[in-house]
């Protein structure tokens, strides 16, 4: 527990919040339900061994403060996380409200879990971002982010099955998402890649048959298994432009598909845009 005062507020509070939820609590000496809230707040503080910070304003000495919180009532405790209040209440309230106030600005422990295993993927070590995203889905089974992420590192790092088993342990709704039927699309190429035809066979049978619709799709699969995205496109424009109703309009289907998975190349995927539109209209 500190006492902060305008000079100091930067630091002791909205510094401070970027890591650790702070509890900022105004307060007087000659208010009776100060003497027993902050008690209680700073043996909290303690028990909670240090997941967050309790900052304490005393309003007779800092009303600019209070003024600036336009304190009416006090005790008031304002609950500041990532540099900005969030929460707030009014008066003593038993310890056990104490609790699941403090429990609500708690990071939830899966999302740590999965925030570390995104900086390894930044890092490039899928090994140490795939132990990281075990831990978060023990920690919540029901974290489809965590469970989503994982799936594509395990497609990343070429096990396709393990990673249609996360993918279909989604929840319903994840499913629907179109970053995920993305993500299965690109599991099924890759699991699909070692039943097609070699890739160098397909090209032959489209230079010799350019109107081979199928070889064109099985030969934009592999591209798709290799991200391969721009050579997938050019096959898949050749399927809508040539029969729109082939295969249930599969080419239009895979590439709206393959947009999602190449968002990373905002450029290629705006240009395979227009020329779909084009082809469309």
């Amino acid at each position: 527990m500190i006492e902060t005062s305008l000079e100091r507020f930067q630091a002791d509070v909205i510094d401070a919040s970027m890591q650790v939820p702070v509890l900022l609590d105004f307060w007087a000496p000659w208010c009776g339900p100060c003497k027993t809230l902050g008690p209680m707040l700073e043996k909290l503080e303690q028990q909670y061994g240090g997941r967050f910070r309790l900052v304490k304003v005393n309003t007779e000495e800092h009303q600019q403060l209070a003024q600036h919180f336009r304190i009416r009532s006090i005790p008031t405790v304002y609950a500041f996380v990532g540099g900005r209040p969030v929460d707030q209440f009014q008066g003593a309230l038993p310890e056990a409200q104490l609790r699941e106030f403090i429990d609500r600005l708690m990071p939830n422990p899966s999302d740590i879990e999965l925030d570390t295993a995104l900086q390894c993927i930044e890092q490039g070590d899928l090994a140490g971002a795939a132990e990281h995203l075990r831990k978060a889905l023990a920690l919540d089974p029901a974290n489809d982010t965590a469970r989503m992420t994982y799936a594509q590192v395990l497609l990343d790092g070429d096990d396709a099955a393990a990673a249609k088993a996360q993918w279909e342990a989604l929840s319903a709704a994840a499913r629907q998402d179109p970053h995920a039927q993305a993500l299965l699309a690109r599991i099924e190429a890759v699991l699909k890649e070692n039943t097609l035809p070699p890739a160098p066979a397909l090209e032959a049978r489209v230079l010799a048959n350019p109107a081979d619709l199928q070889a064109r799709l099985e030969l934009a699969q592999h591209f798709i298994a290799h991200k391969a995205w721009e050579l997938a496109f050019e096959q898949l424009i050749e399927i809508v432009q040539r029969d729109r109703a082939f295969g249930d309009d599969i080419g239009r289907k895979t590439m709206v598909q393959v947009f999602d998975l190449a968002a990373s190349q905002p450029q290629l995927v705006s240009a395979w845009r227009r020329r779909l539109s084009s082809a469309l209209n």
